[in-house]
């Protein structure tokens, strides 16, 4: 498990509109700019984009195989840039610190290739006592 101050964790990803329409599915998000690439062309994207939540869940998939006994305490998001089906991602996690009292704090993205970020945050994790 990463917990030096400054470690960086990548995973490349490629979310497909099969992704974008299984997530629909499950989470009952059924936006248009989301499913339908039709009508997401004639908007500002010109094509569908991903759901935030899709994104953050790639985010706690990196960081479940980091940090497999931790428990997901705090979580801020923001989502700047919008992520198109078939675009190249990274998913990019960076510990702040090391842990203290059981407690690591990440940066969390999800880039584009050009660098411009569609998710971008913090979290805070609470680490189990015998990963502690």
């Amino acid at each position: 498990m990463p917990n030096n101050k400054g470690a960086r964790m990548e995973r490349d990803l490629v979310l497909s509109q099969a992704y974008f329409d299984r997530f629909a599915r499950i989470s009952g998000d059924h936006n248009p700019i989301h499913v339908d690439p039709d009508y997401a062309a004639s908007t500002r994207f010109g094509a569908t984009v991903s759901h935030g939540m899709l994104l953050f869940s790639t985010v706690c998939g990196l960081i479940n195989e980091f940090f497999p006994d931790a428990r997901l305490d705090v979580q801020d998001l923001k989502f700047p840039a919008p992520a198109y089906a078939d675009e190249p991602l990274m998913v990019v996690l960076e510990t702040k610190s090391q842990p203290v009292d059981g407690i690591v704090h990440l940066t969390t993205e999800v880039l584009k290739k050009d660098g411009n970020r569609c998710l971008q945050g913090t979290c805070r994790l609470k680490l189990s006592q015998e990963v502690a």
